[in-house]
């Protein structure tokens, strides 16, 4: 287990768990995942109208609760990576700005052309 940001970590490849929380984060911002939360909710408060036994009640809501605490670590691991990117990108923008008024060397534009092609692919 590692501490480091997750846009840091492993190099120029992606690992597994960026492009699984890529790939949920698409999934629960479409109109089809909503619906199915909806249904999720309305079912867990027809169980409580049903009278079911106090276990099933106990367990659907702790169901509920684990998707909940998954969902948020996936979509915070993918927020945190799309901002990084986008902080890096007015990085190499503010540099490129400032060698522009100084006169100097192309080097902090060499450095926008490389991040913003960078994060294209990811």
């Amino acid at each position: 287990m590692t501490t480091d940001h997750p846009a840091e970590r492993g190099g120029a490849g992606r690992d597994r768990f960026a492009a699984f929380s890529d790939g949920a984060s698409n999934v629960t911002s479409s109109p089809l995942f909503y619906f199915l939360c909806v249904l999720l909710v309305l079912g867990t408060f027809a169980l409580h109208f049903v009278h079911v036994p106090l276990s099933w009640l106990i367990f659907a809501g702790d169901a509920m609760a684990s998707v909940s605490l998954l969902l948020l670590a996936l979509l915070k691991n993918t927020e945190r990576r799309d901002t990084h990117a986008v902080q890096r990108k007015l990085d190499a923008i503010a540099a490129a700005l400032l060698e522009q008024r100084e006169g100097t060397s192309h080097e902090a534009v060499d450095k926008l052309q490389r991040a913003i092609r960078l994060d294209e692919n990811q």
